[in-house]
């Protein structure tokens, strides 16, 4: 009904209208992209089969963001650190290539926070990215800018990484779809920082969407031949799934209490799946969950099977660069000379701080590996379960720095290797998304999937921002 480049021209637009606000897409390719659109426009009117088009180019003429940390050719990659300011990526990252070739055309990298290391997409190259429900709130991180331009009716599709949360945060921050793989499925070539050792068994790259049948496809392409370990072909029969439903974390010290209307909305999916689906939702108590924080801080600086150290932050800061003394940079911080962002500072000294205790967190290793296989077990080939997203709903800038550990609710999943799929819930008593992570056993992504497609019908997912 329409032709791409009327497609393409209503994006760019958009984001011409709301980007000065939000800050989200940090460097746009809109000529390059236009000029895409005339040749999609061209293919189509030379007349080859729908067919052929749907099975050469699933994704043809759709208009994509990309998170800066991935490469894209041609923009900048720099993950928001300062002495990365002049790097241009020369190709593209596996992920953006297979979108590439399946015919989505990208407007532009969007941002996120330094090194993707924090929860509030802020840096010293492009500034804060803010959440279009409420300017004066965060977008998430470290894929908050897709969050952002998604919500915000700038993108159809965005390339989201989490190693913490990072795909989940933003797409619950701001009301929108994200789907976190089983990890291994969708390859992290190409993004900034990558990860080594223990960590690429839980850095995920995958989709965020303003629309949960979108997800499906996306993630198709992402995996390439990775794909035939999921099964996304399977029926999935919703009344044949364990629902399984958890509260909160437990009770950590170092973790906000879950507030009370995300608790609601989490009550009314329960009730909801219960009276429609006529199934039992089962209330679990994992008591390995309160520490959740614990548990992924040990694991993400553990030693992987060859005896390889994990990276360290303070060395990605430096990026081959001089080294960087967190101390020193704090210094320089509160006399704004520091190139570096507080939350990046503070990183860095607790990542000293980790190293002291060698013997506890070996314990906290072996508590994360026993917590998998109790999941693996209660969540079985047809499990699925309902657990909050984050304590509080999109907190205001710079409140992060007083609960630095929130993201525990999102990052314990990540140290599983289980899937997860981020599914919004309408908006909140401050117009404010609400939503709840859907979590399964590893390579059952097929499930939580479906699930996410049910509740937007029944709860109406994404919401357009300033619509009353």
């Amino acid at each position: 009904q329409v032709t791409c480049i009327e497609v393409v021209e209503a994006y760019v637009e958009r984001i011409k209208e709301v980007n000065p606000l939000i800050n989200a897409v940090v460097k746009d390719r809109f000529e390059e992209a236009l000029q895409e659109a005339r040749q999609v426009d061209k293919l189509l009117s030379e007349g080859p089969s729908d067919d052929y088009l749907e099975e050469k180019y699933p994704l043809l003429g759709v208009p994509i963001t990309v998170k800066e940390a991935f490469s894209l050719q041609g923009m900048p990659n720099t993950s928001g650190l300062v002495s990365r300011r002049n790097v241009i990526a020369t190709s593209d990252a596996t992920v953006v290539s297979r979108l590439k070739q399946a015919g989505a055309i990208p407007l532009g990298v969007t941002n996120c926070s330094e090194l993707c290391m924090w929860y509030e997409s802020s840096n010293r190259v492009y500034g804060r990215t803010n959440n279009p429900y409420d300017l004066q709130r965060i977008v998430g991180g470290s894929s908050g800018g897709e969050g952002g331009v998604l919500a915000a009716a700038c993108s159809v599709i965005g390339v989201g990484s989490d190693i913490g949360g990072s795909i989940r945060m933003p797409a619950f921050f701001n009301g929108v779809f994200g789907h976190k793989p089983t990890t291994g499925v969708v390859p992290n070539d190409g993004q900034f920082p990558n990860a080594h050792g223990v960590r690429t068994s839980f850095l995920c790259t995958g989709p965020m969407c303003r629309y949960a049948e979108d997800l499906e496809p996306v993630l198709r392409v992402m995996a390439g031949p990775g794909v035939s370990k999921l099964k996304l072909s399977e029926k999935v029969s919703l009344e044949k799934i364990k629902f399984h439903c958890m509260d909160h974390d437990g009770g950590s010290v170092f973790v906000s209490p879950v507030d009370k209307e995300i608790l609601q909305a989490q009550k009314k999916v329960v009730e909801h799946i219960e009276s429609d689906l006529g199934v039992q939702v089962q209330r679990v108590a994992i008591h390995k969950m309160k520490y959740s924080f614990q548990i992924w801080s040990a694991m993400m600086s553990s030693k992987d099977s060859s005896g390889q150290e994990a990276q360290r932050f303070t060395d990605l800061l430096g990026d081959h660069g001089k080294p960087v003394w967190p101390l020193w940079e704090l210094m320089k911080w509160f006399v704004g000379m520091s190139s570096h962002t507080f939350p990046a500072i503070a990183l860095g000294l607790t990542e000293k701080l980790m190293n002291l205790n060698p013997s506890g967190n070996a314990k906290l290793v072996s508590m994360g590996k026993s917590l998998q296989e109790e999941m693996e077990a209660l969540l079985g080939q047809d499990g699925v379960l309902l657990y909050p997203s984050h304590p509080t709903i999109a907190p205001k800038h710079h409140s992060p720095i007083c609960m630095p550990f929130n993201f525990a609710y999102t990052a314990i999943f990540n140290v599983l290797g289980l899937p997860v799929t981020q599914c919004p819930l309408g908006l909140g008593s401050e117009g404010l998304p609400l939503g709840i992570q859907l979590v399964a056993a590893a390579y059952n992504d097929h499930l939580t999937l479906a699930v996410a497609q049910y509740l937007e019908n029944a709860f109406g997912g994404w919401v357009l921002p300033g619509k009353v």
